[in-house]
């Protein structure tokens, strides 16, 4: 069944299925997330300012490689996701989310997260979103964003061609993992100020949604 997409830029798109980035997209956790990473880098001696600079659209076991090589990677991702998933005080949805997903039919919209499953689960249930039947995590892939693996393996979940699928990110990298997947991308503001998109809306809520 065809979806129109309506954006306040007076564009119309036109997709069989919408996939969502999760946080800064869907949910509201960043003042939660740069928290729990300003603590983790005070904690090892690293610069909190670059460590929440460099976890824009990267996974947990990424970022400890990229910004902490020394230190064991499997072991720190293990740490900072038991205390996303404990600790989701403060997290919201963000304006739209729930009335764009209630507006898609459910075998239509998946969510891609760098984070890992238990995490997004736990954030989709304290915002009371729906958990979507194909949710793709670090778990489910061996390449992260800005790879196009998860979002490739959300439109093969869905059963639609990656071409017939709309992006809404919240980051360059996913951003890059979406057009390397060859899928429309519609930036949406928070996370960064500016995103290199032709298309960018402040939230969901600037979105018609009709099936």
């Amino acid at each position: 069944m065809p979806i129109t997409l309506t954006l306040p830029d007076g564009a119309f798109l036109s997709c069989r299925a919408v996939l969502f980035d999760l946080d800064g997209v869907l949910v509201d956790s960043m003042p939660t997330i740069v928290a729990q990473l300003r603590e983790w880098a005070t904690g090892r001696g690293l610069e909190p300012d670059r460590v929440v600079e460099q976890s824009h659209g990267r996974g947990n076991l990424d970022l400890v490689r990229l910004v902490a090589p020394d230190l064991d990677a499997e072991r720190e991702a293990r740490l900072m996701e038991e205390r996303e998933v404990d600790d989701v005080d403060g997290i919201t949805a963000r304006p739209g989310a729930r009335a764009a997903l209630d507006a898609l039919p459910p075998s239509a919209w998946a969510v891609v997260t760098s984070g890992n499953n238990r995490v997004a689960r736990a954030r989709l249930r304290v915002t009371n979103l729906p958990v979507p039947g194909v949710l793709v995590s670090a778990d489910d892939v061996r390449k992260s964003k800005p790879d196009p693996e998860g979002y490739l393996a959300a439109a093969a979940g869905l059963g639609v061609d990656p071409r017939e699928c709309v992006v809404f990110e919240d980051a360059p990298a996913g951003i890059a993992a979406a057009r390397a997947g060859g899928m429309q991308v519609v930036g949406v503001l928070g996370t960064v100020a500016q995103l290199d998109v032709e298309h960018t809306v402040p939230d969901l809520a600037a979105v018609g949604v009709k099936p």
